[in-house]
């Protein structure tokens, strides 16, 4: 789990420090760096299983012949950012199993960890150029200063004691200048236990983290290693939606929603359960009714002659459709069922615009499935509540309106001076009277008349006469929820 992100050099994202909760919503206009967000949690997850290169190359632009990995760094006039810096607060998993199949335990589980990167000049690769390690360290954050950091709602006594356990007195990688020379420093790998080795490496030869280097010899190290790399960004595409899957394709659905056949099969088919497959296919398809009203049934049909997957729903009539023939919408939809029901994996889901292909009086119930994907933070985490967080950008208005006051950022630019250069970078916004705000005063504040601004401006022509203005404070009563309400009348399926 990601609580808080600092962010500088990369794209338009200078001096950036969010916080964040189970569930989070990201909404603002558009350039305003949300997307770059989502790019800059890619490359740390990235950072933390391939080279310093492929890591980068993975986050520029897809379909370039030649990916510009400078493109990266935060630019003004033409004048790049040497570095690109990252300070990220997790909490990992008590335990794990390595590739070896060795178990690995936590000496503790909150931790800081920092990368620091630069751009070189390499003659050897004039499209590329080539990235160095500059600085990274991974230390622990203890428990007596846990709830310092962690001020998102949550029961103390019960979520956060059954994740925030251990504790440690030395870091487990750090950067040290062992010489006046520039590439004299070194990094420390520093094994868990009182006594622990300490591998040395020589920092200016290194092609990757340390960190991506960490096995079960170094547990804490490895198991911060498994839980960034589990962190995935989804840009659901529909040809990967509705595509069927050859038998061995392993479970779990892909960053653009591929495998659905694939997973919802396996979760259908535990094995030891004889009924397993028709209590998850009856589980999903009660789910998705409230969706899409003429779905009856979910199957996964198996072509036994062609070794193929293939998603089909039947309507209440008892046609059978084949995923091919469903609305982009409700297989969008489908796939968050699919990640609500998939417990395996844990950790932190990026999601680009939940709303994309739904009509607007559905968006409510995706809303209320993203909330119910995430950790519950009033309950003991298990396997009935497994640490998962959700962080979702978004265009939409009635996700604005729908959301939670507490879960929401607004993204916007901001004029900044640096070094006699003016130039507008991404903040993070909260709202007055939420927690970031009273836990972290210095935090980024967005104006309610700014949100109702924002909102007239994203409604078409014919809405712009809807009354957006703030409305007096009423008393809250016991029936009201949390919810940050523009007094906005929203557009609903039969308004369409």
């Amino acid at each position: 789990m990601l609580t808080r992100l600092k962010i500088s050099g990369f794209k338009n994202l200078v001096d950036v420090d969010v916080h964040f909760g189970p569930f989070n919503c990201i909404t603002g206009v558009n350039g305003s760096g949300k997307s770059n967000l989502f790019d800059a949690i890619k490359f740390l997850s990235a950072l933390s299983g391939s080279t310093l290169i492929d890591a980068a190359v993975s986050v520029c632009r897809e379909g370039e012949k030649t990916p510009d990995i400078r493109s990266l760094f935060h630019c003004v006039g033409g004048k790049y950012d040497k570095e690109i810096s990252f300070e990220a607060e997790i909490i990992i998993p008590e335990q794990g199993i390595d590739d070896l199949g060795q178990k690995a335990e936590a000496s503790i589980t909150f931790l800081r960890y920092i990368v620091t990167i630069a751009y070189r000049d390499d003659n050897s690769l004039p499209s590329l150029g080539s990235l160095e390690l500059v600085r990274e360290e991974l230390d622990r954050i203890n428990l007596q200063d846990a709830s310092k950091h962690l001020k998102f709602p949550h029961k103390a006594g019960l979520w956060r004691k059954s994740v925030i356990k251990g504790k440690r007195a030395l870091p487990f990688i750090s950067t040290e200048n062992s010489g006046k020379q520039k590439d004299s420093s070194i990094i420390k790998l520093i094994q868990d236990g009182i006594q622990g080795r300490t591998k040395t490496f020589q920092l200016a030869a290194l092609p990757r983290t340390v960190l991506s280097t960490a096995t079960s010899e170094n547990p804490t190290a490895f198991l911060a290693r498994r839980e960034m790399q589990s962190w995935r960004v989804l840009r659901l595409e529909p040809s990967s939606l509705w595509a069927s899957d050859k038998f061995a394709t392993p479970p779990g659905l892909g960053a653009d929603g591929s495998h659905i056949p694939a997973t919802l099969y396996y979760l259908s088919h535990v094995p030891g359960s004889s009924n397993k497959a028709v209590l998850t296919y009856d589980q999903i398809a009660s789910r998705l009714s409230k969706f899409n009203e003429n779905i009856h049934k979910v199957r996964v049909e198996r072509d036994e002659k062609r070794e193929l997957l293939t998603l089909e729903v039947v309507d209440y009539d008892g046609t059978v459709h084949r995923a091919s023939s469903v609305s982009g919408g409700t297989l969008r939809f489908l796939a968050m069922i699919v990640l609500e029901l998939d417990t395996r994996p844990v950790g932190l889901i990026c999601l680009e615009e939940p709303e994309n292909s739904i009509y607007p009086d559905r968006i409510p119930e995706v809303l209320k499935l993203l909330q119910d994907i995430a950790t519950n933070p009033k309950r003991q985490v298990g396997p009935d509540n497994p640490l998962r967080q959700i962080i979702i950008n978004s265009n939409s208005p009635i996700i604005l309106n729908q959301a939670p006051a507490d879960n929401l950022l607004f993204a916007e630019l901001k004029e900044l001076e640096c070094a006699g250069l003016k130039f507008k970078r991404a903040c993070f916004s909260c709202l007055p009277d939420t927690w970031r705000k009273k836990a972290f005063p210095e935090s980024d504040t967005v104006s309610k008349d700014k949100v109702f601004s924002y909102l007239k401006s994203i409604f078409p022509a014919e809405e712009q006469s809807l009354d957006i203005s703030p409305k007096p404070k009423q008393k809250k009563s016991e029936s009201t929820d949390d919810r940050f309400d523009p007094q906005l009348r929203l557009p609903t399926f039969s308004d369409v």
